[in-house]
């Protein structure tokens, strides 16, 4: 119901005691009486794992809507019409010392060499100027939020030598996907640090807590006084739309403090793989909050770190994660790293699924959105980059095609894919990194 010669504002938050909450989006926030439907908020969301895909257990065998998901995919089927798998794909700019540029590269479209022509690519160097598609999105979709994108990565990523080509290449390619300028943006690895960037005051920018924020004491309850002085202004959904949204935010933050006591013991405990599983989803979680209460259109996730030593025993994988990408083409070992990668798009199917069941005005946040989930490798015993393994998720407010196996033509440049969900989202660029267009079909 609408409230009506009152409303609120869309930027209206709940605040006490260093504590800022932002609100979802409310029938309280339209105008009285508005006849026109509020403009659809595109979100954008890109989610990277490491050490590539085993392919043929990635790619669908047919083409178009009715493709069928491959086992790592399979975890996604109940979204497929707003999945696109896109084959025939390249990086050329990934080439190089192994790993160690492997993520910084994933987004740019540029080399990343210090001045020096690559043998795959006719580019000198690092732009000055050099930003990823997610910070390119930022700087237009980020203007309206309180932060303009957040970047978070569940195990803390490692710094990677790069051997004979010292000197050639910066140290923070494997440590982070995303930069700006040619800054790089550094992950948010603890659950704790990611919450308090969302909701305690003067978090936001310089990633410590603010000075007047009470340690020990809920968010919500040191908002608990306006929480309840709105509620009285509300109307009846809009009363159950704020309590949920509430309850939501306090079952994450007791979530954080567990995983918090976790990383703590976990280093040398049995405890590790527990504590990245909770991270996994807690970092997925906190996203979907982010998108919900419009803090941020834009984020960027590292599900694993490169050269990751993590071991899944919980699916009956103890070997670590690094080492078992080596597999040398031995079935068993492909198998057993297919059963990670089809845990990692569990784990993203769940937050695909969260996006799904939040409403956005008279959409799901799922609609709302344009996901670009996948890796920067191919085969991970090649060490190649393609054809790189890519999946397009969410409806783009009505700008995606949604649905199917999409193949581009042989050795498309991977900036052509960046370049056509930026424009999906809204963002008018008339080019990214290397990019020749569009790709068609999605």
């Amino acid at each position: 119901m609408f409230i009506f010669k009152k409303y609120l504002q869309r930027r209206t938050f709940l605040q006490g005691m260093g504590a800022t909450v932002a609100l979802p989006l409310l029938d309280a926030m339209m105008p009285a009486l508005a006849t026109a439907v509020p403009r659809p908020v595109p979100r954008m969301a890109f989610v990277y794992f490491p050490h590539g895909a085993v392919m043929d257990r990635w790619t669908p065998a047919g083409e178009g809507p009715d493709a069928a998901f491959g086992e790592i995919l399979e975890p996604l089927t109940p979204f497929r019409d707003r999945v696109t798998i896109v084959s025939g794909i390249e990086n050329t700019h990934a080439y190089g010392p192994v790993h160690a540029i492997t993520p910084g590269t994933w987004l740019s479209g540029l080399s990343p060499r210090n001045g020096v022509p690559h043998e795959r690519s006719s580019r000198a160097g690092v732009a000055s100027d050099w930003t990823t598609a997610d910070q390119v999105a930022a700087n237009d979709l980020g203007r309206e939020t309180r932060l303009p994108s957040i970047e978070a990565a569940t195990e803390e990523p490692r710094e990677i030598g790069t051997g004979p080509w010292e000197g050639s290449y910066g140290s923070s390619f494997a440590r982070t996907i995303s930069f700006r300028a040619s800054a790089p943006r550094p992950m948010i690895v603890g659950p704790r640090e990611l919450f308090d960037r969302l909701f305690v005051r003067g978090a936001a920018a310089d990633g410590h807590a603010a000075v007047d924020a009470p340690s020990g004491v809920s968010i919500l309850d040191r908002v608990g006084a306006q929480a309840v002085d709105l509620s009285r202004r509300l109307g009846a959904r809009d009363r159950v739309t704020v309590r949920e949204y509430l309850d939501c935010i306090r079952d994450v933050e007791r979530r954080v403090d567990h995983a918090e006591a976790l990383m703590f013991a976990a280093p040398h405990s049995s405890l590790a793989e527990q504590a990245f599983t909770e991270r996994l989803s807690l970092m997925f979680d906190l996203i979907a909050l982010a998108f919900r209460a419009d803090i941020t259109r834009v984020a960027s996730c590292m599900m694993a770190a490169e050269t990751s030593a993590m071991t899944y025993n919980h699916i009956g994988v103890p070997e670590p994660f690094h080492l078992l990408s080596h597999h040398q083409n031995d079935p068993a070992r492909m198998d057993a790293l297919v059963r990670i990668q089809r845990y990692h798009t569990a784990a993203f199917a769940g937050f695909v699924r969260t996006l799904a069941e939040l409403p956005d005005g008279d959409a799901s946040l799922l609609d709302r959105s344009v996901i670009l989930y996948g890796s920067n490798m191919s085969d991970s015993y090649r060490h190649d980059h393609y054809p790189l393994p890519l999946a397009v998720v969410g409806g783009g407010c009505g700008a995606l095609c949604g649905g199917g196996h999409v193949r581009c033509e042989e050795r498309t440049p991977l900036s052509n894919l960046l370049l056509t969900l930026i424009r999906r989202a809204g963002v008018p660029a008339a080019s990214l990194g290397d990019s020749t267009g569009e790709c068609a079909g999605i």
